[in-house]
C-alpha cells in the first residue's frame, strides 16, 4: 500500500467516526494519525466528552478486536495481563489471558488505578507482550492502547508515572463540543442515536486489522527529509532549554514525533513529511513530556502554551517541503 491509499483509507476511516463524534476534527485526526504510527494514545478530557465513544468507533471502522478495562482502585495487575492458574486435570499450570490480548485495549480512566496496576501496561506498550512467571506471551500485531483519563485536578485520580507518559506516542486533549455542535448531539439522540447502543452508530467496517498493518507500513515508507529531521530535533531539544520548563522531552521524544509527521503526512496522502507535519503534532507528542516550573505553574502556564512558544521561535528550514521527492531525484 502506497502513503497515498493509506491517506484515502484514512478519510474514509474518519468518515465513519464522524457519523457519531461530531465536531472534534483535532481530536479524530491526531488519535488516527498516532494509531497509524503503532503508538498508543492516551485521551485527556472531563467525563461526557466522547473519548470512550471514540475508540469503540474506531474499532467498529476497522473491524477489530476492542476490549474495554475501567480502571478501578481495586484493579489488580494481573487483572489486565492475565494468570496462571492450576489446572486438576492435568495437574499442570496453564495461562489464561487477560483482557490485554486484544487489538483495541480501551484503558477507562487510567489514572483512577494506582501506579502498580498502571505499571502493568508498561511492559505490555512497550514489549507488545506480557511477561507471567517468567513465560513471555506476544500480544497481537494490532495491539494499541487507548487510555482515557480525568484531569489530575478532579477528585480520586493518581497521576501516571513519567516513564509510563512517555509510552504514550500522543497525548489528545478532548475539549467540550461548540454550542453548535452540542445540538447536534441532541438532534442524533432525537433521532434514535444512543451511545450504548452500538447497533444505533451507523458505523460500517471500511478496513481490517491486515488492512491497519498495511496503512501502518506505508507509514513507515514515509520520506522525511534530513532538514526536517533536524528540525524536529531542534523543537525536542529546545524544550530542554532554561525557561518555563522544569522537565525537557527526552530523545523518545524525538523519535515519536518523527513517527507523528510521517503519519500526519500519509493523512494527508503524500508521501513526505514537511516541517508543517511537525508543527502540527509537536503538541501532541510533547504536551506529556514536558513539566512546567511552579512558577510557571502558578503564573497560570500551560504545557501547549510552552510547546507553541518553543515553535514560534525555532527556525523552521526553508524548502523542506519533500522537493527531492517532487523532482523524482530519490
Amino acid at each position: 500500500m502506497k502513503p497515498s491509499e493509506a491517506g484515502a483509507l484514512a478519510e474514509r476511516i474518519l468518515g465513519e467516526l464522524r457519523r457519531v463524534v461530531l465536531g472534534q476534527e483535532r481530536v479524530l485526526r491526531e488519535t488516527l494519525a498516532c494509531f497509524l504510527a503503532g503508538g498508543h494514545v492516551l485521551l485527556e478530557g472531563v467525563p461526557g466528552t466522547a473519548k470512550t465513544l471514540l475508540v469503540r468507533c474506531l474499532g467498529r471502522a476497522v473491524d477489530a478486536r476492542f476490549t474495554r478495562v475501567q480502571f478501578t482502585p481495586d484493579l489488580m495487575p494481573a487483572d489486565v495481563t492475565g494468570v496462571n492458574m492450576f489446572h486438576q486435570d492435568d495437574h499442570a499450570f496453564r495461562f489464561h489471558p487477560g483482557p490485554v490480548f486484544t487489538d483495541l485495549l480501551l484503558a477507562d480512566e487510567i489514572n483512577r488505578a494506582p501506579a502498580k496496576t498502571q505499571s502493568a501496561l508498561l511492559e505490555a506498550m512497550q514489549e507488545r507482550r506480557v511477561t507471567v512467571d517468567g513465560a513471555p506471551h506476544p500480544l497481537p500485531p494490532l495491539f494499541t492502547t487507548f487510555a482515557t483519563q480525568n484531569p489530575v485536578e478532579y477528585e480520586g485520580t493518581y497521576p501516571l508515572p513519567e516513564a509510563e507518559l512517555d509510552r504514550f506516542l500522543a497525548k489528545v486533549i478532548v475539549g467540550y463540543p461548540s454550542e453548535e455542535e452540542e445540538v447536534g448531539i441532541l438532534d442524533r439522540y432525537a433521532g434514535g442515536f444512543d451511545a450504548e447502543r452500538e447497533e444505533t452508530f451507523g458505523i460500517s467496517p471500511v478496513a481490517d486489522p491486515a488492512a491497519v498493518l498495511a496503512m501502518r507500513e506505508a507509514v513507515r515508507s514515509v520520506h522525511v527529509e534530513p532538514s526536517v529531521r533536524a528540525y524536529a530535533v531542534a523543537v525536542v531539544r529546545a524544550t530542554r532549554e532554561p525557561g518555563a520548563l522544569s522537565l525537557g522531552a527526552s530523545p523518545r521524544a524525538a523519535v515519536a514525533l518523527f513517527r507523528m509527521a510521517r503519519a500526519g503526512a500519509a493523512l494527508r496522502g503524500r508521501d513526505f513529511a514537511t516541517p508543517d507535519d511537525v508543527k502540527d503534532l509537536a503538541p501532541a507528542v510533547l504536551r506529556h513530556r514536558v513539566t512546567l516550573t511552579p512558577e510557571a505553574e502558578i503564573e497560570g502556564d500551560t504545557p501547549d502554551a510552552a510547546v507553541r512558544r518553543i515553535l514560534d521561535r525555532v527556525e523552521v528550514p526553508e524548502g523542506a517541503a519533500g522537493t527531492a521527492r517532487e523532482r523524482g531525484d530519490r
